[in-house]
Protein backbone atom coordinates (compact mmCIF):
# COMPACT_ATOMS: atom_id res chain seq x y z
CA UNK A 1 0.00 0.00 0.00
CA UNK A 2 1.58 3.33 -0.55
CA UNK A 3 1.72 5.75 1.83
CA UNK A 4 0.23 9.25 1.42
CA UNK A 5 1.68 12.47 2.13
CA UNK A 6 -0.25 14.08 4.93
CA UNK A 7 -1.07 16.98 2.16
CA UNK A 8 -3.07 14.92 0.74
CA UNK A 9 -5.84 15.15 2.44
CA UNK A 10 -5.71 19.06 2.39
CA UNK A 11 -6.11 18.42 -1.64
CA UNK A 12 -8.91 15.76 -1.38
CA UNK A 13 -10.40 18.10 0.47
CA UNK A 14 -10.42 20.67 -2.49
CA UNK A 15 -11.23 17.82 -5.28
CA UNK A 16 -14.17 18.99 -6.91
CA UNK A 17 -14.71 15.43 -7.62
CA UNK A 18 -14.92 14.66 -3.53
CA UNK A 19 -18.30 12.62 -3.61
CA UNK A 20 -20.53 13.70 -0.78
CA UNK A 21 -20.43 11.19 1.71
CA UNK A 22 -16.68 10.98 1.62
CA UNK A 23 -17.03 15.40 1.87
CA UNK A 24 -19.03 14.39 5.03
CA UNK A 25 -16.81 12.37 6.75
CA UNK A 26 -14.51 15.23 6.52
CA UNK A 27 -16.31 17.69 7.48
CA UNK A 28 -16.96 15.27 10.40
CA UNK A 29 -13.35 15.04 11.26
CA UNK A 30 -12.52 17.27 14.61
CA UNK A 31 -8.86 17.23 13.12
CA UNK A 32 -7.27 16.67 16.81
CA UNK A 33 -8.88 19.46 17.96
CA UNK A 34 -8.20 22.10 14.71
CA UNK A 35 -11.05 20.41 12.98
CA UNK A 36 -11.53 19.62 9.50
CA UNK A 37 -9.38 21.04 6.65
CA UNK A 38 -9.62 24.46 6.22
CA UNK A 39 -10.74 23.45 1.97
CA UNK A 40 -13.70 21.56 3.25
CA UNK A 41 -14.87 24.13 4.64
CA UNK A 42 -13.82 26.72 1.72
CA UNK A 43 -15.78 24.55 -0.60
CA UNK A 44 -17.91 26.55 -2.95
CA UNK A 45 -21.84 25.15 -2.87
CA UNK A 46 -21.90 23.00 -0.13
CA UNK A 47 -24.64 20.32 0.13
CA UNK A 48 -27.03 21.05 2.69
CA UNK A 49 -26.42 17.94 4.78
CA UNK A 50 -22.53 19.42 4.76
CA UNK A 51 -23.73 22.83 5.62
CA UNK A 52 -25.47 21.68 8.69
CA UNK A 53 -23.04 19.36 9.93
CA UNK A 54 -21.08 22.36 10.28
CA UNK A 55 -23.18 24.43 12.07
CA UNK A 56 -23.43 21.89 14.86
CA UNK A 57 -19.63 21.34 15.02
CA UNK A 58 -18.26 20.48 18.42
CA UNK A 59 -14.85 22.02 17.13
CA UNK A 60 -15.17 26.04 17.81
CA UNK A 61 -12.24 26.37 15.04
CA UNK A 62 -14.80 24.80 12.48
CA UNK A 63 -17.68 27.26 12.72
CA UNK A 64 -15.54 30.12 13.05
CA UNK A 65 -14.00 28.89 9.13
CA UNK A 66 -17.22 28.39 7.54
CA UNK A 67 -18.29 31.71 9.08
CA UNK A 68 -15.54 33.33 7.03
CA UNK A 69 -16.20 31.50 4.20
CA UNK A 70 -15.95 33.72 1.16
CA UNK A 71 -17.25 30.84 -0.84
CA UNK A 72 -20.30 30.41 1.69
CA UNK A 73 -23.94 32.30 0.67
CA UNK A 74 -24.52 34.76 2.86
CA UNK A 75 -27.50 33.38 4.31
CA UNK A 76 -25.82 30.08 5.02
CA UNK A 77 -22.95 31.84 7.49
CA UNK A 78 -25.85 33.80 9.25
CA UNK A 79 -27.37 30.54 10.41
CA UNK A 80 -24.63 31.24 12.68
CA UNK A 81 -25.51 34.05 13.75
CA UNK A 82 -27.04 32.67 16.75
CA UNK A 83 -24.11 30.83 17.51
CA UNK A 84 -23.36 29.93 21.57
CA UNK A 85 -19.90 31.11 20.90
CA UNK A 86 -18.88 34.96 20.43
CA UNK A 87 -15.68 33.78 18.21
CA UNK A 88 -18.15 32.37 15.43
CA UNK A 89 -20.77 35.55 15.98
CA UNK A 90 -17.83 38.14 15.60
CA UNK A 91 -16.85 35.99 12.33
CA UNK A 92 -20.22 35.62 11.15
CA UNK A 93 -19.93 39.36 11.37
CA UNK A 94 -16.79 40.50 9.98
CA UNK A 95 -17.63 38.13 7.10
CA UNK A 96 -15.12 36.62 4.82
CA UNK A 97 -11.64 37.91 4.57
CA UNK A 98 -10.52 36.82 1.25
CA UNK A 99 -11.88 35.43 -1.61
CA UNK A 100 -10.39 33.74 -4.60
CA UNK A 101 -11.19 36.42 -7.56
CA UNK A 102 -9.51 39.48 -5.99
CA UNK A 103 -12.65 41.51 -8.77
CA UNK A 104 -15.08 39.29 -6.64
CA UNK A 105 -17.57 41.32 -4.18
CA UNK A 106 -18.83 39.42 -1.02
CA UNK A 107 -22.74 39.49 -0.80
CA UNK A 108 -23.51 40.86 2.55
CA UNK A 109 -25.50 39.37 5.17
CA UNK A 110 -29.15 40.04 5.26
CA UNK A 111 -30.08 43.76 6.58
CA UNK A 112 -32.26 41.68 9.57
CA UNK A 113 -29.52 39.39 10.38
CA UNK A 114 -26.68 42.23 10.62
CA UNK A 115 -29.41 44.26 12.79
CA UNK A 116 -29.49 41.02 15.30
CA UNK A 117 -25.79 41.38 15.37
CA UNK A 118 -25.51 44.68 16.21
CA UNK A 119 -27.48 44.21 19.63
CA UNK A 120 -25.01 41.49 20.19
CA UNK A 121 -24.06 41.35 24.27
CA UNK A 122 -20.71 40.74 23.44
CA UNK A 123 -18.78 44.02 22.33
CA UNK A 124 -16.19 42.01 19.83
CA UNK A 125 -19.56 41.13 18.16
CA UNK A 126 -20.54 44.23 17.60
CA UNK A 127 -16.91 46.00 16.38
CA UNK A 128 -16.88 43.37 13.70
CA UNK A 129 -19.81 43.97 12.53
CA UNK A 130 -19.28 48.01 12.04
CA UNK A 131 -15.70 47.59 10.85
CA UNK A 132 -16.96 44.91 7.89
CA UNK A 133 -16.49 45.87 4.46
CA UNK A 134 -19.24 43.76 3.45
CA UNK A 135 -22.39 45.72 4.99
CA UNK A 136 -25.45 46.91 2.34
CA UNK A 137 -25.58 50.51 2.12
CA UNK A 138 -28.80 49.97 2.94
CA UNK A 139 -27.90 48.96 6.60
CA UNK A 140 -25.30 51.35 6.99
CA UNK A 141 -27.61 54.40 6.29
CA UNK A 142 -30.24 52.75 8.60
CA UNK A 143 -27.71 53.50 11.00
CA UNK A 144 -27.89 57.40 11.28
CA UNK A 145 -30.23 57.61 14.03
CA UNK A 146 -28.57 54.38 16.19
CA UNK A 147 -27.88 54.93 20.34
CA UNK A 148 -24.14 53.62 19.97
CA UNK A 149 -22.46 56.32 18.08
CA UNK A 150 -19.81 53.78 16.64
CA UNK A 151 -22.78 52.51 14.48
CA UNK A 152 -23.91 56.14 13.98
CA UNK A 153 -19.75 56.81 12.48
CA UNK A 154 -20.50 53.55 10.44
CA UNK A 155 -23.45 55.47 8.72
CA UNK A 156 -20.95 58.34 7.37
CA UNK A 157 -19.71 55.86 4.94
CA UNK A 158 -22.39 55.98 2.78
CA UNK A 159 -22.97 60.05 3.58
CA UNK A 160 -24.02 60.30 -0.44
CA UNK A 161 -27.14 57.94 0.12
CA UNK A 162 -28.29 59.67 3.46
CA UNK A 163 -31.32 61.94 3.57
CA UNK A 164 -30.73 65.27 4.20
CA UNK A 165 -32.53 64.98 7.94
CA UNK A 166 -29.86 61.87 8.34
CA UNK A 167 -27.14 64.06 7.46
CA UNK A 168 -28.01 67.58 9.57
CA UNK A 169 -28.89 64.85 12.22
CA UNK A 170 -25.15 63.60 11.97
CA UNK A 171 -23.91 66.95 11.85
CA UNK A 172 -25.35 67.80 14.93
CA UNK A 173 -24.66 64.73 16.76
CA UNK A 174 -23.74 64.48 20.14
CA UNK A 175 -20.68 62.79 19.89
CA UNK A 176 -18.04 64.98 19.04
CA UNK A 177 -15.84 62.14 16.78
CA UNK A 178 -19.61 61.83 15.23
CA UNK A 179 -19.53 65.48 14.60
CA UNK A 180 -15.92 65.63 13.33
CA UNK A 181 -16.31 62.95 10.69
CA UNK A 182 -20.04 63.82 9.15
CA UNK A 183 -18.32 67.86 8.71
CA UNK A 184 -15.30 66.72 7.09
CA UNK A 185 -18.04 64.12 4.62
CA UNK A 186 -19.62 67.74 3.75
CA UNK A 187 -17.35 70.33 4.12
CA UNK A 188 -16.47 69.71 0.53
CA UNK A 189 -19.77 72.18 -0.06
CA UNK A 190 -19.49 74.09 3.11
CA UNK A 191 -16.75 76.84 3.54
CA UNK A 192 -18.16 77.22 7.36
CA UNK A 193 -17.84 73.91 8.23
CA UNK A 194 -14.21 73.57 6.67
CA UNK A 195 -13.12 76.84 8.77
CA UNK A 196 -14.39 75.14 11.64
CA UNK A 197 -12.22 72.02 11.11
CA UNK A 198 -9.06 73.82 10.87
CA UNK A 199 -9.01 74.78 13.93
CA UNK A 200 -9.52 71.23 14.70
CA UNK A 201 -6.01 69.25 14.62
CA UNK A 202 -6.96 66.27 13.95
CA UNK A 203 -9.28 67.23 11.57
CA UNK A 204 -6.85 69.79 9.94
CA UNK A 205 -5.54 67.74 7.09
CA UNK A 206 -8.50 66.17 5.69
CA UNK A 207 -10.08 69.19 5.99
CA UNK A 208 -7.36 70.92 3.91
CA UNK A 209 -7.02 67.85 1.39
CA UNK A 210 -11.29 68.26 0.89
CA UNK A 211 -13.14 71.22 2.54
CA UNK A 212 -14.22 74.25 0.78
CA UNK A 213 -11.41 77.16 1.79
CA UNK A 214 -11.52 80.57 1.82
CA UNK A 215 -8.86 81.99 0.09
CA UNK A 216 -6.80 83.66 3.64
CA UNK A 217 -6.89 80.23 5.53
CA UNK A 218 -5.73 78.96 2.04
CA UNK A 219 -2.60 81.40 2.09
CA UNK A 220 -1.78 80.92 5.81
CA UNK A 221 -1.61 77.51 5.38
CA UNK A 222 0.87 77.62 2.09
CA UNK A 223 3.08 80.75 4.05
CA UNK A 224 3.31 78.34 6.79
CA UNK A 225 4.44 75.90 4.70
CA UNK A 226 2.43 72.42 6.36
CA UNK A 227 0.29 70.04 5.24
CA UNK A 228 0.84 71.50 1.87
CA UNK A 229 0.29 67.79 -0.47
CA UNK A 230 -2.95 68.12 1.41
CA UNK A 231 -3.41 71.86 0.11
CA UNK A 232 -2.34 70.89 -3.21
CA UNK A 233 -5.01 68.46 -3.68
CA UNK A 234 -7.91 70.57 -2.84
CA UNK A 235 -10.41 71.23 -5.69
CA UNK A 236 -11.15 74.56 -4.14
CA UNK A 237 -7.54 75.89 -4.43
CA UNK A 238 -7.51 79.33 -6.18
CA UNK A 239 -5.47 78.95 -9.57
CA UNK A 240 -2.52 81.38 -8.82
CA UNK A 241 -1.93 79.23 -4.91
CA UNK A 242 -2.34 75.92 -7.39
CA UNK A 243 0.91 77.44 -9.24
CA UNK A 244 2.82 78.50 -6.76
CA UNK A 245 2.84 74.78 -5.06
CA UNK A 246 3.84 73.33 -8.34
CA UNK A 247 6.80 74.66 -8.37
CA UNK A 248 7.11 73.82 -4.68
CA UNK A 249 10.47 72.52 -3.33
CA UNK A 250 9.05 69.27 -2.26
CA UNK A 251 8.71 66.64 -4.50
CA UNK A 252 5.43 65.31 -3.32
CA UNK A 253 3.30 68.33 -2.96
CA UNK A 254 4.46 68.61 -6.76
CA UNK A 255 3.44 65.23 -7.65
CA UNK A 256 0.00 66.13 -5.88
CA UNK A 257 -0.13 69.39 -8.14
CA UNK A 258 0.07 67.36 -11.04
CA UNK A 259 -2.85 65.15 -10.64
CA UNK A 260 -5.24 67.79 -10.09
CA UNK A 261 -8.32 67.20 -12.90
CA UNK A 262 -8.73 70.86 -13.89
CA UNK A 263 -5.46 70.59 -15.95
CA UNK A 264 -4.49 70.70 -19.13
CA UNK A 265 -2.22 67.92 -20.67
CA UNK A 266 0.20 71.06 -21.28
CA UNK A 267 0.03 72.26 -18.20
CA UNK A 268 0.35 69.00 -16.38
CA UNK A 269 3.60 68.45 -18.31
CA UNK A 270 5.55 71.27 -17.17
CA UNK A 271 5.10 70.14 -13.37
CA UNK A 272 8.68 68.34 -12.63
CA UNK A 273 7.04 65.31 -11.04
CA UNK A 274 8.30 62.10 -9.80
CA UNK A 275 6.29 58.94 -9.98
CA UNK A 276 7.45 55.59 -7.67
CA UNK A 277 7.86 52.77 -9.74
CA UNK A 278 5.28 50.58 -8.30
CA UNK A 279 2.83 53.48 -7.31
CA UNK A 280 -0.90 52.22 -7.86
CA UNK A 281 -2.37 54.89 -9.29
CA UNK A 282 -4.54 56.51 -6.26
CA UNK A 283 -6.62 58.91 -8.13
CA UNK A 284 -9.44 60.44 -5.71
CA UNK A 285 -11.28 62.00 -8.85
CA UNK A 286 -10.61 59.06 -11.41
CA UNK A 287 -11.94 56.61 -8.44
CA UNK A 288 -15.16 58.27 -7.77
CA UNK A 289 -15.35 58.26 -12.03
CA UNK A 290 -14.23 54.54 -12.30
CA UNK A 291 -17.27 54.19 -14.51
CA UNK A 292 -17.75 58.22 -16.08
CA UNK A 293 -16.88 57.33 -19.67
CA UNK A 294 -15.56 60.80 -19.82
CA UNK A 295 -13.43 60.92 -16.76
CA UNK A 296 -11.79 57.60 -18.05
CA UNK A 297 -10.68 58.93 -21.32
CA UNK A 298 -9.59 61.97 -19.77
CA UNK A 299 -7.02 59.44 -17.64
CA UNK A 300 -6.64 57.05 -19.83
CA UNK A 301 -5.05 59.18 -22.69
CA UNK A 302 -2.90 61.49 -20.46
CA UNK A 303 0.58 61.26 -20.27
CA UNK A 304 0.93 61.11 -16.62
CA UNK A 305 1.55 57.28 -15.58
CA UNK A 306 -0.04 57.79 -12.11
CA UNK A 307 -3.93 58.87 -14.07
CA UNK A 308 -3.59 56.07 -16.55
CA UNK A 309 -2.61 53.70 -13.67
CA UNK A 310 -5.81 54.81 -12.26
CA UNK A 311 -7.66 54.51 -15.03
CA UNK A 312 -6.84 51.29 -16.15
CA UNK A 313 -7.95 49.42 -12.82
CA UNK A 314 -11.73 50.24 -13.95
CA UNK A 315 -13.78 47.27 -15.55
CA UNK A 316 -16.08 49.85 -17.72
CA UNK A 317 -13.75 50.84 -20.19
CA UNK A 318 -14.55 50.85 -23.17
CA UNK A 319 -12.95 48.83 -25.90
CA UNK A 320 -10.80 51.63 -27.55
CA UNK A 321 -9.35 52.52 -24.21
CA UNK A 322 -8.81 49.29 -23.73
CA UNK A 323 -6.58 48.79 -26.47
CA UNK A 324 -4.95 51.93 -25.99
CA UNK A 325 -3.88 50.87 -22.17
CA UNK A 326 -3.39 47.38 -23.65
CA UNK A 327 -0.26 48.89 -25.64
CA UNK A 328 1.13 51.41 -22.86
CA UNK A 329 4.45 50.70 -21.97
CA UNK A 330 4.02 51.71 -18.19
CA UNK A 331 4.06 48.10 -16.62
CA UNK A 332 2.02 48.59 -13.90
CA UNK A 333 -1.17 49.96 -16.24
CA UNK A 334 -0.72 46.57 -18.00
CA UNK A 335 -0.70 44.90 -14.28
CA UNK A 336 -3.69 46.49 -13.30
CA UNK A 337 -5.82 46.04 -16.82
CA UNK A 338 -4.99 42.10 -15.96
CA UNK A 339 -6.55 42.62 -12.61
CA UNK A 340 -9.11 44.20 -13.17
CA UNK A 341 -10.65 44.21 -16.92
CA UNK A 342 -12.49 40.47 -17.98
CA UNK A 343 -11.68 41.67 -21.88
CA UNK A 344 -8.08 42.53 -21.49
CA UNK A 345 -5.97 41.28 -24.47
CA UNK A 346 -3.97 37.42 -23.89
CA UNK A 347 -1.05 39.07 -25.21
CA UNK A 348 -1.00 41.71 -21.83
CA UNK A 349 -2.25 38.36 -19.98
CA UNK A 350 0.87 36.43 -21.07
CA UNK A 351 2.68 39.34 -20.05
CA UNK A 352 1.70 40.09 -16.79
CA UNK A 353 2.03 36.07 -15.76
CA UNK A 354 5.48 35.98 -17.43
CA UNK A 355 6.71 39.22 -15.50
CA UNK A 356 5.04 38.64 -11.43
CA UNK A 357 4.52 34.44 -11.38
CA UNK A 358 3.89 33.16 -8.23
CA UNK A 359 0.80 32.78 -6.78
CA UNK A 360 -1.02 35.74 -8.65
CA UNK A 361 0.32 34.46 -11.91
CA UNK A 362 -1.39 31.20 -10.82
CA UNK A 363 -4.84 32.84 -10.37
CA UNK A 364 -4.97 34.66 -13.05
CA UNK A 365 -3.77 31.91 -15.26
CA UNK A 366 -6.66 29.70 -13.91
CA UNK A 367 -9.08 32.28 -12.98
CA UNK A 368 -9.48 35.28 -15.81
CA UNK A 369 -11.53 34.44 -18.50
CA UNK A 370 -9.70 35.38 -21.59
CA UNK A 371 -6.37 33.92 -20.78
CA UNK A 372 -5.56 31.47 -23.82
CA UNK A 373 -5.47 27.98 -23.64
CA UNK A 374 -5.00 26.56 -27.38
CA UNK A 375 -2.18 26.11 -28.55
CA UNK A 376 0.08 26.43 -25.28
CA UNK A 377 1.57 22.62 -25.43
CA UNK A 378 3.29 23.44 -28.70
CA UNK A 379 4.45 26.54 -27.83
CA UNK A 380 5.66 26.22 -24.11
CA UNK A 381 6.53 22.52 -23.33
CA UNK A 382 10.25 22.63 -24.00
CA UNK A 383 10.56 26.48 -23.03
CA UNK A 384 13.74 26.93 -20.67
CA UNK A 385 11.50 28.95 -18.17
CA UNK A 386 9.47 26.42 -15.68
CA UNK A 387 7.19 29.43 -15.40
CA UNK A 388 6.15 28.92 -19.27
CA UNK A 389 5.89 25.14 -19.24
CA UNK A 390 3.38 25.02 -16.51
CA UNK A 391 1.26 26.41 -19.05
CA UNK A 392 1.57 23.19 -21.18
CA UNK A 393 -0.88 21.87 -18.66
CA UNK A 394 -3.57 24.39 -19.33
CA UNK A 395 -3.84 22.98 -22.92
CA UNK A 396 -6.76 20.80 -24.00
CA UNK A 397 -4.91 19.01 -26.77
CA UNK A 398 -1.98 18.30 -24.15
CA UNK A 399 -1.74 14.48 -24.00
CA UNK A 400 -0.92 12.49 -20.92
CA UNK A 401 2.34 11.44 -22.20
CA UNK A 402 3.33 14.85 -22.33
CA UNK A 403 1.41 15.39 -18.53
CA UNK A 404 2.96 12.67 -17.37
CA UNK A 405 6.75 13.68 -18.29
CA UNK A 406 5.64 17.63 -16.81
CA UNK A 407 4.75 15.70 -14.09
CA UNK A 408 8.72 14.75 -13.38
CA UNK A 409 9.59 18.47 -14.38
CA UNK A 410 12.81 20.18 -12.89
CA UNK A 411 10.38 23.05 -11.98
CA UNK A 412 8.21 22.51 -8.89
CA UNK A 413 5.22 24.62 -9.98
CA UNK A 414 5.19 22.63 -13.16
CA UNK A 415 5.01 19.05 -11.88
CA UNK A 416 2.34 20.40 -9.38
CA UNK A 417 0.06 21.49 -12.35
CA UNK A 418 0.75 18.51 -13.89
CA UNK A 419 -0.60 16.03 -10.33
CA UNK A 420 -3.29 18.57 -10.55
CA UNK A 421 -4.56 17.38 -13.98
CA UNK A 422 -7.04 14.78 -14.98
CA UNK A 423 -4.72 13.44 -18.28
CA UNK A 424 -2.10 12.37 -15.75
CA UNK A 425 -2.49 8.84 -15.73
CA UNK A 426 -3.63 6.62 -12.64
CA UNK A 427 0.22 5.29 -11.98
CA UNK A 428 1.75 8.39 -11.83
CA UNK A 429 -1.24 10.04 -9.85
CA UNK A 430 -0.83 8.15 -7.15
CA UNK A 431 2.62 7.86 -6.79
CA UNK A 432 2.63 11.53 -6.99
CA UNK A 433 -0.02 11.24 -3.35
CA UNK A 434 3.20 9.95 -1.58
CA UNK A 435 5.64 13.18 -2.47
CA UNK A 436 5.05 16.15 -0.34
CA UNK A 437 5.66 18.71 -2.64
CA UNK A 438 2.94 16.99 -5.27
CA UNK A 439 0.56 15.38 -2.58
CA UNK A 440 -1.87 18.37 -2.36
CA UNK A 441 -2.22 18.41 -5.82
CA UNK A 442 -2.80 15.04 -6.87
CA UNK A 443 -5.04 14.62 -4.07
CA UNK A 444 -7.00 17.65 -5.79
CA UNK A 445 -6.88 16.31 -8.80
CA UNK A 446 -10.24 15.14 -10.42
CA UNK A 447 -9.34 11.73 -11.73
CA UNK A 448 -8.57 10.45 -8.17
CA UNK A 449 -11.12 7.21 -7.66
CA UNK A 450 -13.26 7.72 -4.72
CA UNK A 451 -11.24 4.39 -3.50
CA UNK A 452 -8.16 6.52 -3.29
CA UNK A 453 -9.67 9.38 -1.75
CA UNK A 454 -11.40 6.99 0.89
CA UNK A 455 -7.80 5.40 1.27
CA UNK A 456 -6.03 8.92 1.83
CA UNK A 457 -9.31 9.37 4.43
CA UNK A 458 -8.31 6.08 6.15
CA UNK A 459 -4.87 7.06 6.32
CA UNK A 460 -4.97 10.61 7.79
CA UNK A 461 -7.36 8.77 10.53
CA UNK A 462 -10.40 10.47 9.55
CA UNK A 463 -13.41 8.05 11.11
CA UNK A 464 -15.20 6.25 8.28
Amino acid sequence: MVAFHSSALDGVAANPALPTPLLLRLIAFDGGGHGPPFQALHRPGLPEPAVAAVLTHPVLNARVRFAMSGQAEPEQRARLADDPSPKVRAAVANGPEWTRDPRTKVRPLPDAVCGRLLEDPEPSVRSALLHSPHLAPSFLASLARHPDPAARRAALRVWDELTADGRATLLDDPDPEVRRSAALCACSHDARLTAALLRDPAALPEALRRGLLDRADAERFLAEGVHLVELAGNPSLPADLVDRLAVDPDDGVRLAVSLRPELTEARRAAIDFTVALRARGDVDWVAVGIADQEVLRRAAASAHPLLRRAAARSPHLPPDLLRLLAEDADVVVRTHLAVYHPDTPAEVLMSVYARLGGTFSAWMATGHPRFPREGLAARYADHPDGIYRQLAVRDPAAGPDLIERLSHDPDVRTRQAAARDPRLPLPCLLEALALPELAFSAGANPALPPGEMAVVLDEAGVPG
